[in-house]
């Protein structure tokens, strides 16, 4: 189906639109967004990504309304475990969080303008050589199959472009706040800010490798794989502070798109071969293949994103890293939190962290070893009970 060049105007003219809103009223003045604020903008964003599909679906009929679906979810689903990544980049980089927005609104947007080259480079070629399906999936599935093997963790923010940036040009480890140029010592340095926009979208390219063939394995209309990945990476800003210490509570979820990618992978190699022109298959002639529908298509990846969060909450070794995950947090957050003198949310803090402890040695006792093991929760812990301790004998001094 042919989109008009208008639909295709008014599309881009209302994404634009939308993060120029995004930048002018949340990210231009620098803060942290509190809870309540990124659930109602995450909310936003996902309904008007359902009011859109809704009208592709009225408008467009039931295969491109059911392909928009099932793209958006699948791009959703792999652009919330990019946020692992973007968490370990903040992380790494010690971004401030009041200028962690400024820095996911980039990431957004560069990951916008890659994918879409990388759609178009990818339609093109498509039409022309349509034997590129076999090399999509098959890279597809070597990428689930890569998903679950167990990886050491890599530090990104010490990547090859950012050790290149640091040798060329003159770098500080101090932040001006959001600025990425400051003056030290009467020179012009740049801030550690500007690395880590750096190390965003070199992770975007990396993340638009996965991200463009999962979703031409869905559709080929191009209107829609760019409708799709772009309203799955709107609302990602909010959706980062809305689920962060949430992330690493879904411990299955590589599992789970690890199945999703395999699927559409194979999805993608029946195609080629339905669709085969190369001589050396069949002797160039389609190959009789069953074919998977759209429909079906979202059924499965829904069905497999809904089974991988509920095991990752609810099953025995989601719920006891659940309970390791928010000691740790709650540790954390009463070491470094400016209560301002609420004792009350303080004291809070610290129930939670006492509660999380005997959660814990109620534990079964491979998960108890788990967390012994973990020497950060450790470290964690200690410190908060230390300050608890400083805390009680200043308060008895004062009295």
């Amino acid at each position: 189906m042919e989109i008009p060049t208008y639909v295709w105007l008014l599309t881009i003219v209302g994404i634009l639109g939308l993060l120029a809103f995004d930048f002018f009223f949340h990210v231009r003045k620098a803060h942290e967004p509190t809870l309540p604020e990124a659930a109602k903008w995450s909310a936003i964003y996902v309904g008007l990504a359902v009011v859109f599909g809704v009208g592709v679906l009225l408008f467009g009929g039931p295969t491109l309304g059911s392909e928009y679906f099932a793209g958006y979810i699948t791009e959703k689903a792999l652009s919330v475990d990019n946020l692992f990544v973007f968490l370990v980049i903040m992380a790494s980089f010690k971004v401030p969080r009041a200028d962690q927005q400024k820095v996911l609104l980039f990431g957004i947007v560069f990951a916008l303008i890659a994918r879409t080259g990388f759609i178009f480079l990818g339609a093109a070629l498509i039409n022309s050589f349509s034997w590129l399906f076999y090399l999509f999936g098959a890279f597809l599935i070597f990428t689930a199959i890569k998903l679950l093997k167990p990886e050491e963790e890599s530090d990104d923010a010490n990547n090859f472009v950012i050790r290149l940036a640091k040798r060329l040009f003159k770098t500080t480890d101090k932040y001006d706040g959001d600025k990425l140029v400051t003056v030290e010592n009467g020179k012009k340095v740049l801030t550690p800010m500007l690395l880590v926009m750096v190390a965003i979208g070199g992770t975007d390219l990396l993340f638009a490798l996965d991200s463009i063939p999962a979703i031409f394995g869905l559709t080929q209309n191009t209107f829609i794989v760019f409708t799709a990945t772009a309203f799955s990476l709107m609302g990602l800003r909010q959706l980062y502070f809305l689920i962060d210490g949430l992330l690493d509570r879904l411990i299955f979820l590589s599992y789970g798109l690890a199945a999703v990618l395999g699927f559409i992978g194979v999805k993608l190699v029946l195609h080629a071969l339905h669709e085969n022109t190369l001589p050396f298959i069949n002797g160039g002639e389609h190959v009789p293949v069953f074919e998977i529908s759209t429909g079906l298509s979202l059924l499965v990846i829904v069905g497999i994103l809904t089974i991988t969060v509920m095991l990752s909450l609810f099953s025995p070794a989601g719920r006891a890293h659940t309970v390791i995950s928010d000691a740790g947090a709650q540790a954390k957050k009463y070491i470094e939190h400016d209560y301002k003198g609420d004792d009350v949310a303080r004291e809070t803090t610290y129930a939670r962290v006492l509660e999380r402890e005997k959660q814990i040695a109620g534990l079964a006792p491979k998960y108890q070893e788990k967390a012994a093991d973990d020497e950060e929760l450790a470290e964690r812990l200690a410190k908060a009970h230390e300050l608890r301790g400083t805390q009680s004998a200043d308060s008895k001094g004062l009295n």
